[in-house]
């Protein structure tokens, strides 16, 4: 059991909220390595275990830090980045380069030149300008490098708008028009620079339902029989990308199973009937792996009530280490750590410290009476909340904590001031 309680306090993953919040401070993002793991063997149970030719791309977007790419890496998956500081970030921690793609609409040229000198195993391409870059930098650097194109599949995940990535109005991958996707296929295959390796597709995040992912493959199969029509090439992988959805309040939450079984029947007969060989395909689970092994503590400051509308209880942090609520409306659950022996009665609204009405990360949530110096924790933080946190206000970033069967460890440490404004300086013009 990754959280328990002991006495009146809050335990996770052996480890008592309350001394990590007294020894590493507050606010304080904390992940269970346990949980990873757990959610790490349940993908390989039914996915890399169960079918052949087949790989796990951990999306680091949802969690980036030197100890998560070494936890990937003794797990044997592989990892998809999406900036050159993701990219940097897994070198520095001795991260195979055959197991990295690189995905993202908008590759700057030095990401590209870093990807590509490091040799990466496969670079996503987001666009015919793209393909055209990396031809120039394989060129200057005597390289060829494998790569697939994302395309656009043209269905609506019905999610928010902010996190839906499929739809045929979308800043990502390559549209399906045939007049576009054709040259493009086409420059590819007969590009001297690249190993044009197959189709990517992401339809969105935070799913509950496999329809968009079977309805996405359906046009990506027909886009895979037409090259080969066209073209006489085989495809030879397809990454159907990630975006399973995660508890946060009352979700009721798919087993990975649930989506990669069906993709798996339906890529293996359409290939069967086709006489052709099964390629390989790929996901790229990211806040699934991560979400619910990570909590964030914080440190109740001051207790504000207004008679008949409304009671306020504010943190040490706020929007700058979680902008999900403020950015897109999430919503999370939260739970007095040091008095978990008292019952959840209290109707309050937890809000940040930031200077903005917006900076609310529970809204009227049921609590234990809360009281200053007390610690709140919010659950199911592990994704997004450190890979977006900010200095707005110059609020110093939290540190993060690895904790696994009682034991814990500093895994990124904490901003200070000096942090902050060591880059700053005046120049007198």
């Amino acid at each position: 059991m990754i959280t328990e309680i002991k006495g009146n306090v809050m335990y996770f993953d052996g480890c008592s909220t309350v001394e990590l919040a007294e020894k590493y401070g507050t606010p304080l993002y904390v992940y269970s390595e346990n949980a990873i793991l757990k959610e790490c063997n349940e993908i390989k149970e039914c996915f890399p275990d169960k079918y052949e030719n087949t790989r796990v791309a951990y999306a680091t977007k949802a969690f980036c830090s030197i100890a998560m790419c070494k936890i990937m890496e003794r797990e044997g998956f592989c990892m998809d980045v999406v900036s050159g500081g993701e990219l940097f970030t897994a070198i520095k921690a001795g991260f195979p380069a055959e197991r990295i793609e690189f995905n993202g609409n908008n590759k700057l040229r030095e990401e590209l030149e870093l990807a590509i000198e490091y040799g990466i195993g496969r670079i996503i391409i987001d666009g015919l300008q793209e393909l055209h870059m990396i031809e120039e930098i394989c060129k200057q650097k005597n390289k060829k490098i494998n790569v697939l194109y994302r395309i656009t599949p043209g269905v609506d995940s019905h999610t928010h708008n902010y996190i839906t990535t499929g739809k045929k109005d979308s800043k990502f991958g390559i549209p399906l028009d045939a007049d576009v996707i054709y040259p493009a296929v086409e420059a590819a295959i007969n590009s001297p620079f690249v190993n044009f390796k197959g189709i990517h597709f992401h339809v969105g995040s935070q799913l509950f339902d496999n329809c968009s992912h079977l309805l996405a493959l359906e046009t990506t199969l027909q886009l895979v029989k037409k090259t080969k029509e066209k073209f006489d090439y085989d495809i030879t992988e397809l990454n159907i990308g990630g975006g399973f959805g995660v508890t946060y309040t009352d979700e009721q939450r798919k087993p990975y199973e649930y989506f990669v079984k069906p993709v798996m029947e339906k890529i293996t007969e359409f290939f069967n009937q086709l006489g052709m060989e099964r390629p390989a395909v790929v996901i790229e689970p990211g806040r699934s792996m991560v979400a619910e092994a990570g909590i964030t503590l914080y440190k109740v400051g001051s207790i504000k009530e207004i008679k008949g509308i409304r009671k306020y209880v504010s943190i040490d942090g706020g929007m700058t280490d979680n902008i999900r609520p403020a950015l897109y409306q999430a919503e999370y659950k939260g739970v007095i750590a040091n008095k978990m022996d008292m019952p959840a009665d209290d109707v309050v609204t937890v809000c940040g410290k930031c200077c903005e009405t917006g900076d609310v990360l529970i809204k009227d949530g049921k609590f234990a009476r809360a009281e200053q110096g007390d610690i709140l924790a919010v659950l199911t933080t592990g994704a997004y909340g450190y890979s977006m946190a900010s200095n707005y206000n110059k609020n110093p970033i939290p540190g993060v904590v690895l904790v696994k069967d009682g034991k814990s460890a500093e895994i990124i440490k904490k901003q200070s001031y000096e942090d902050m404004i060591e880059r700053e300086c005046y120049v007198e013009l």
